[in-house]
C-alpha cells in the first residue's frame, strides 16, 4: 500500500511517499504554506497521482510529549486534510525528525550520493520520509 507522509511547518510542508509493505519512504517535495493555507492543489495532485491508502502527518510534541503552539496548527491541517480527501489520516510523533533528516542528508553528501548543498525544503521533505518510516516501524504488521 502506498502512503504519503507530511511534515507540517508554518512556511513549508514536507511531503514523502512510501510503501507500507516495504517499510520505506522517500522525499517527494514540499508544499508552500502561506499564513496557514497550504497549496492544496499540489497536495490534491499528489494524492491523485499516488493514490495513497493512508496519509500520515507528523505531530509536533515537546520533549516531554506535551503540545506546543505548532501542534494546534498541525491539528487544524489534519482536520482540513480529512475534510478534503477520502483518505484515512493518521498521526505519528515527529520529535527529532528534522535532526534525523539533516543527519541522513549529511551522510548522503559524505558518501557522494548527494552533491549539492541541502536546503530547508530538502530537510522538510526528508523529515516527512523519516516520519512515514517511523510510522511504518511502529505500525508493522
Amino acid at each position: 500500500m502506498t502512503c504519503l507522509g507530511f511534515d507540517y511547518g508554518e512556511k513549508r510542508i514536507g511531503v514523502s511517499v512510501g510503501n507500507r509493505e516495504l517499510g520505506t519512504a522517500r522525499p517527494l517535495g514540499v508544499v508552500v504554506n502561506h499564513s496557514g493555507t497550504p497549496d492544496w492543489s499540489t497536495i490534491e495532485r499528489w494524492i491523485a497521482e499516488w493514490q495513497p491508502g493512508i496519509l500520515v502527518v507528523g505531530l509536533p510534541l515537546t520533549e516531554d510529549g506535551g503540545e506546543q503552539a505548532i501542534t494546534r496548527h498541525t491539528r487544524g491541517f489534519i482536520k482540513r486534510l480529512r475534510a478534503r480527501t477520502q483518505c484515512e489520516v493518521l498521526t505519528c510523533d515527529e520529535r527529532y525528525s528534522s535532526i534525523e533528516a539533516s543527519e541522513a542528508i549529511r551522510q548522503q553528501r559524505a558518501s557522494g550520493q548527494r552533491t549539492r548543498r541541502s536546503t530547508h525544503a530538502d530537510i522538510d521533505a526528508t523529515a516527512a520520509a523519516v516520519i512515514l518510516e517511523r510510522w511504518f516501524m511502529e505500525n508493522g504488521e
